[in-house]
């Protein structure tokens, strides 16, 4: 366990430490006016308290993904330990605070926006396409997860379309009502629930000193079928939006628009970020118990959700593994909403279509709920389904975070100077190693080509293909300076 403990205090010297460094590089202006003030329209840019949006913040981007994604990740051993750590710090809570606050910058400007503008129009127009189909995946996922949750622990028997079908509906009403009548009010008392299940499992962890692997003993892969799930790139994969999600970057403009002075943006973008990445260690560290030999309870071949009902009926009362399960569905449920929500800005952004009447809101809103619901009955139908979408969905996730990561890494070459960039460029770098390899290697089953090729040729064209944007990026960044100079 002093692994864990070391994990614990490295996440929050992380934020003191680089995130004041990276608060520093972007150079944040208390006096600058925000969207919030300039731009307020009752909706969505809407003024709100820095704890309430701190708590919104956290809530949008935890979803199940520091829950369910760490219990899948930590199938492979400690490495998911040191993935959480180092991923949250270096790469996911940069990732977070400065797309948060370029978009703060940028009138409140949709990511894919952001893309487009310092990515290039092609790659705007891709990744308006790309961000929503995440987000109706997205929204899929965290409508089946709450649903199956609340039809295994609170109402077995029941049609689970049932849960659906009020979930898409609450979904709805949150996705069209202006943003400080439902999120702003209720979802800081969620935030508040999520960190206080962490809390009660990192209690339960003094109580019964479960043995955790530790990272000195080896991080060799424990996976339940490592032949066919590798570390590299399959953790990386797994653990979406435990380290690092572009998903989030999807969710920070909704706070830029609600907040009033930048020098908040640590707190609410960096510091969300870390606090996730605690509690995505804490159930990492509490599935690793579960998945070693020590374990009371079987869970081999249970799914993320199920192990989450077994880790709190083991180490809690009735009453409050009734409130850690409640925890879990409330995460996943203020994620997906927030998602639809993210997709119906981005669309309205695109078509340039006014979003102060609510009709206009419905003509945009509709025609995708018709959409989610409509994978939603496949991944139901299929006995493989849901298993398909949450890989894709994490790989496109992964995607997202790496093309996030590039436009700010030109944004800083343009607008910061020295070598600043290399704070995102290496993580760039990284992910792109981490999704190109990810196409090659993982097998049919998981979405990649790994069935019909050998696994260092899939290495290979990973490598491949990130040795090309490097190159890419060094031509583009001679050119730059070669102008600068000639401008200059």
């Amino acid at each position: 366990m002093i692994s864990f403990f070391i994990g614990v205090a490295a996440l929050l010297l992380g934020y003191f430490i680089y995130g004041k460094f990276v608060e520093k590089v972007f150079g944040i202006d208390p006096q600058r006016a925000t969207p919030a003030t300039t731009m307020a329209d009752g909706v969505d840019y809407v003024p709100m308290k820095p704890w309430r949006i701190y708590l919104i913040q956290f809530l949008n981007i935890a979803g199940v993904g520091p829950i369910i994604g760490a219990i899948m990740g930590a199938q492979f051993g400690t490495a998911s330990f040191l993935w959480i750590v180092l991923g949250s710090i270096f790469a996911g809570a940069v990732h977070d605070f400065l797309a948060g606050m370029i978009s703060l910058r940028d009138k409140g400007a949709s990511l894919p926006e952001i893309h487009g503008t310092y990515l290039g129009t092609g790659a705007k127009q891709v990744m308006r396409a790309f961000t929503i189909i995440l987000m109706i995946l997205v929204g899929v996922v965290f409508v089946n997860t709450p649903a199956t949750l609340l039809n295994n622990n609170f109402t077995q028997g029941w049609n689970p379309y049932i849960w659906i079908i009020i979930i898409l509906a609450y979904y709805l009403i949150a996705t069209l009502l202006p943003i400080d009548k439902l999120i702003g009010k209720i979802y800081p008392v969620f935030g508040i629930l999520l960190l206080g299940m962490a809390v009660a499992i990192f209690i339960a962890f003094l109580i019964y000193k479960p043995e955790i692997p530790e990272l000195w003993n080896g991080m060799q892969n424990t996976h339940p079928d490592a032949p066919n799930n590798p570390i590299f790139p399959m953790m990386f994969i797994s653990i979406a939006c435990g380290a690092i999600s572009g998903f989030h970057a999807t969710q920070s403009p909704l706070m830029a628009r609600c907040m009033t002075n930048e020098k908040q943006g640590r707190p609410i973008f960096y510091g969300a970020m870390i606090t996730e990445g605690i509690v995505a260690l804490i159930w990492a560290a509490a599935a690793a118990y579960f998945f070693g030999p020590d374990s009371v309870v079987d869970v081999t071949g249970k799914s993320g959700a199920a192990i989450v009902g077994i880790i709190a009926n083991t180490w809690f009362t009735p009453v409050i593994a009734t409130i850690t399960i409640l925890g879990v569905i409330s995460a996943a449920v203020t994620s997906g909403d927030t998602a639809l929500r993210s997709a119906r800005l981005i669309i309205a952004d695109f078509i340039h279509f006014d979003q102060r009447p609510i009709k206009n809101r419905l003509l945009v809103a509709i025609p995708m709920f018709a959409i989610t619901a409509a994978i939603l009955v496949y991944s139901i139908s299929d006995a493989n389904g849901f298993q398909l979408i949450w890989r894709y969905f994490a790989w496109a996730n992964q995607v997202l975070a790496t093309v996030t990561l590039w436009a700010i890494t030109v944004y800083l070459c343009k607008n910061k100077g020295k070598q600043w960039y290399l704070i995102t460029l290496i993580p760039a770098l990284f992910m792109t190693m981490v999704t190109g390899c990810f196409l090659f290697v993982a097998k049919a089953a998981d979405g990649g080509l790994g069935s019909i090729l050998p696994r260092p040729v899939g290495y290979g064209i990973g490598a491949a293909i990130t040795i090309t944007c490097l190159i890419g990026f060094a031509v583009w960044l001679r050119n730059l300076r070669k102008t600068s100079i000639i401008n200059s």
